[in-house]
């Protein structure tokens, strides 16, 4: 079969279900984080955190919230850093899905400094909130191209020192790629199936530069990283 990573495909991925819920979402969402794990996906994450966190003096609570944060693996990572290093965080992980949120909970018992919150990042009480850092880990792909840049404007807004982004390069040698690694390593048709599906999902990044184009008052930091991730760290010029 052929694979056309020309354009962004509108395909619908089984995690857009925001009722996926029980055993089927808890393994779905545990074995997406073994994915990460395995190809060092969460540290391109921790990394454009540490860039922006360690500019802040010790002293100062920073507050970080992760969009699309599933069961919170991001969220626990960047608490052990925190932790490690010194620094005080308050973690607000932020989901539509509200069984995810239930997981990430129960998950993050021995984490006091992670909440969680369930909220369509759509609606109103979403856009009425203010933090420090934004993350964006392997959601941004999920929306089209209106609603990508009208968020990314609102993440801007709504963080007072940046915005992290961690998402997939479309690419047909990553999508053979993740092909062969499934047959090998994950047995669950859901994180095959959507694995493929956000991968054509994905960005190229002159189109990351496009949207960088439309953020005001920011500078931009594009990387590729492995495996076939960008990481894109969005800081304010006024600070």
């Amino acid at each position: 079969m052929s694979i056309d990573t020309s354009k962004r495909t509108n395909a619908v991925e089984i995690m857009d279900d925001f009722n996926l819920q029980g055993k089927e979402l808890d393994k779905t969402l545990r074995d997406l984080d073994n994915i990460n794990k395995w190809l060092g996906g969460n540290k391109i994450t921790l990394q454009g955190v540490k860039s922006i966190v360690l500019k802040q003096p010790k002293t100062n609570e920073v507050h970080i919230a992760d969009v699309g944060c599933g069961n919170g693996a991001v969220l626990r990572e960047i608490a052990r850093w925190g932790r490690k290093s010194g620094y005080t965080l308050k973690l607000t992980g932020i989901d539509a899905n509200t069984h995810a949120i239930e997981i990430g909970e129960k998950m993050s018992k021995n984490f006091p400094e992670i909440e969680f919150m369930a909220l369509d990042i759509f609606g109103e009480t979403f856009k009425k909130f203010q933090c420090d850092i934004i993350l964006c880990t392997l959601t941004l792909h999920h929306f089209k191209n209106k609603e990508i840049l009208a968020l990314l404007n609102l993440f801007n807004e709504q963080s007072r020192l940046g915005v992290v982004i961690n998402d997939l390069h479309r690419s047909k040698i990553a999508y053979r790629l993740f092909q062969a690694f499934c047959a090998v390593f994950i047995n669950n048709e859901i994180a095959r199936k959507d694995g493929l599906i956000s991968i054509l999902r994905g960005f190229k990044k002159k189109e990351l530069h496009d949207f960088a184009g439309e953020i005001p008052e920011t500078s931009h930091q594009i990387t590729w990283k492995w495996a076939f991730r960008y990481q894109w760290i969005i800081e304010k010029n006024n600070i």
